[in-house]
């Protein structure tokens, strides 16, 4: 081979070694794509039905709900809302609600719209009655068995009636404790 012929080929494998390595370096890399939104992570329930466990792992309560959805801000939104708990908890109310929000790492849940918590009692028992509680809002701790509101509040068990502003309920123990502003009506 002459030396021109070696200088060529020397030149041209130096431009094919060099556009291959500029052809790498600007390739794309998955770092240079766009990134992925965590924003749309997310996730709708229709018919939902969703478990609460105690600190011992035992099943305590169920939420039940025709729509849920994970917002972007670490909540999940429900509507039609009905919470109870099951029976080895001993706690006999039933929580119902237009709206509830559940925020991740938040203890209570809030609930919104017609909110109607009822304690059927016992139909066979003659001195105990159904007991219903209705308000607007209430923020209920399902774990902590405790219902509470600053917001009006309707009471009726049996014929009788109170309203009120503010209630603090203990589920577990059946006390209701009323905070302001109490009228009632009390019939035998």
């Amino acid at each position: 081979m002459s030396p021109r012929t070696i200088t060529f080929v020397a030149l041209l494998s130096a431009g094919a070694i060099g556009s291959w390595y500029l052809a790498r370096s600007n390739a794309p890399t998955y770092d240079d794509e766009l990134p992925y939104n965590p924003a749309h992570q997310s996730y709708y329930l229709k018919q939902a039905r969703i478990l609460g466990t105690s600190d011992d792992g035992s099943l305590l309560y169920e939420i039940e709900a025709e729509h849920a959805e994970q917002l972007e801000d670490d909540r999940i939104e429900f509507t039609e809302v009905r919470i109870r708990y099951l029976p080895g908890s001993e706690v006999p109310w039933i929580v119902n609600a237009d709206y509830a929000t559940l925020r991740e790492g938040a203890p209570r849940i809030a609930l919104r719209g017609y909110v109607q918590i009822v304690n059927p009692g016992n139909p066979g028992n003659p001195g105990e009655y159904e007991t219903e509680i209705r308000t607007e809002y209430m923020e209920l701790d399902p774990d902590g068995f405790t219902a509470e509101t600053g917001q009006r509040v309707q009471i009726r068990f049996g014929s009788r009636s109170v309203t009120a502003t503010g209630m603090l309920a203990s589920l577990k123990d059946d006390k209701i404790e009323l905070k302001s502003n109490i009228r009632g009506k009390i019939a035998p």
